[in-house]
């Protein structure tokens, strides 16, 4: 009985994966097929005077053909791009039996299917760098039927646009839409510039537990689960920050790590639950000289990536060249909203805040009321790289107290495009003064607020042993890449970003 759920084109190609498979053709062979070349090493190199490339063996996917008598055309696509393959009847099949041609190749196979082919390489009649196939092996039938691709004018265009269709099905957007892959091609090269960059100053890569007792670094909410064994609830982590500074405490001088972190919050065009951040803490400095560090790095990963500063993002372009604009969130909070609140308590605030209609929450502190305001007024107007320091102390608990403003705290953020692109601190390195700050957020807790963080006592119990000096840094990946790709979604740089069940 023929499933419902079958298209009728998928129908027929799983009786012709029967017919192979009668006709004594394996269609998922086991066997190696010892491929030494790609399409893109035969189309740059290929030169007809040196006559290379006489011996090829290349692999990739059926994405057109030209059926005509004993002679054919195909054009496959591997990993590098796509060459013609001219195939014969009679050099792929040198025998009587012509069965291979006539009925495998073509009645059998079809568009999406992965073959081998044994050549060589030459040029046709009409100026096209081409492989002449000697031998022809089926690799991989496939069932599914590709979305169509149309050519017209030299451009192509396909039918699988959809944004949803795309990251749910990233496999089948990669096959044709292939620059698709450039952006993660950039964006494994953008870890790798980091990751050198940071080898290069002697600092130690590392690995922090995932499953965490406490969901501590960060004001967020968390995802919860509950292990068996042990009979306790653990917190899929919404930060690394306070295992690094543990290993600040033990000696290193250091530290970084590319952390998967999880946060049970909304999704939108720059939020994953899922997301990427590289954490690095680096001991005897302060956010002054994190702010010069961070400068030379985001340059670097943009020449590296491009060559130049000036890279394109949408309609604009964003120049990466250091020194960047450098602002205080109270300064920026009178430039942009026309009000000075410095000094202000909480119930002044929240009057500002309905005077300029920005929403607020009974539950919302001194702290994220000042943070609302910027939000609402401030971030729009931060295209550039622009350094956004000295944060209220009540939004900054893991961060040491500005040295000329006890109300304030020695915590910059980078600002591009708008959004926040990282975040750093002078890290609070007093046992007494993080143990109140902890406690001042668990009454925001009780308060209502359920990203204020836990009180994490083993922290606490390695700042009693001392830790130098401190600052740390810790950078969104995923946004970076958005940025360094010209891509308008988090979805674009995540192969498989989350997505509701269909």
């Amino acid at each position: 009985m023929e499933n419902p759920h079958i298209s009728e084109q998928e129908q027929i190609r799983r009786q012709a994966l029967k017919e192979l498979e009668n006709l004594g053709v394996d269609p998922y062979p086991a066997a190696e097929f010892p491929v030494d070349t790609t399409a893109l090493e035969i189309l740059q190199g290929y030169d007809q005077e040196k006559n290379n490339f006489q011996e090829v063996t290349l692999a990739g996917r059926i994405m057109s053909r030209r059926i005509m008598g004993a002679a054919s055309f195909m054009v496959i696509q591997d990993h590098s791009g796509r060459i013609q393959v001219y195939v014969k009847r009679d050099d792929i099949c040198p025998g009587d039996d012509k069965t291979l041609y006539n009925t495998v190749f073509k009645k059998l196979l079809d568009i999406g299917d992965i073959v081998g082919v044994k050549g060589f390489a030459f040029i046709t009649k009409t100026g096209e760098i081409s492989v002449h196939a000697k031998e022809l092996v089926l690799l991989s039938k496939s069932l599914r039927v590709l979305p169509i691709v149309k050519e017209k004018e030299g451009q192509l265009y396909d039918a699988f646009t959809d944004p949803e269709q795309r990251y749910r099905m990233r496999y089948v957007d990669l096959i044709v839409n292939p620059d698709v892959r450039e952006t993660f091609v950039k964006r494994t090269k953008l870890v790798n510039v980091m990751r050198d960059f940071f080898n290069n100053h002697g600092y130690l890569e590392v690995e922090t537990p995932i499953l965490q007792p406490i969901p501590g670094g960060a004001n967020a909410r968390p995802f919860v689960t509950h292990h068996n064994a042990l009979d306790i609830p653990l917190y899929m982590r919404i930060a690394n920050e306070l295992y690094l500074k543990k290993l600040i405490v033990g000696g290193f001088p250091g530290v970084y790590e590319f952390s998967k972190d999880f946060r049970n919050e909304g999704m939108d065009r720059t939020h994953n639950p899922e997301f990427t951040v590289l954490e690095i803490y680096v001991a005897y400095k302060d956010y002054f000289w994190m702010m010069d560090f961070t400068e030379k790095l985001v340059e670097k990963v943009a020449l590296e990536l491009h060559g130049t500063t000036q890279v394109p993002l949408g309609n604009r372009v964003i120049d990466w060249k250091r020194p960047f604009r450098r602002v205080t969130m109270l300064g920026a909070i009178k430039e942009y909203a026309g009000v000075d609140v410095s000094g202000m308590d909480e119930e002044t605030l929240r009057k500002t805040c309905r005077n300029l209609n920005v929403p607020v929450t009974p539950s919302m502190g001194k702290g994220k009321l000042i943070d609302a305001i910027f939000g609402e007024y401030c971030e729009k107007h931060l295209i550039q790289p622009t350094f956004v320091t000295d944060y209220p102390k009540a939004t900054s608990p893991l961060t040491k107290k500005h040295r000329e403003d006890p109300q304030l705290t020695e915590r910059f953020e980078l600002f591009v495009n708008g959004k926040e692109l990282a975040n750093a601190y002078s890290e609070l390195n007093d046992p007494l003064d993080q143990l109140e700050r902890f406690r001042d957020q668990l009454k925001l807790k009780e308060k209502g607020d359920d990203e204020a963080m836990f009180i994490d006592m083993d922290f606490i119990r390695a700042l009693e042993f001392g830790m130098p000096p401190t600052s740390g840094m810790g950078i969104g990946v995923d946004r970076l890449c958005m940025l360094m790709t010209n891509s308008a979604s988090i979805q674009d740089v995540l192969f498989f970003p989350q997505m509701r069940p269909e």
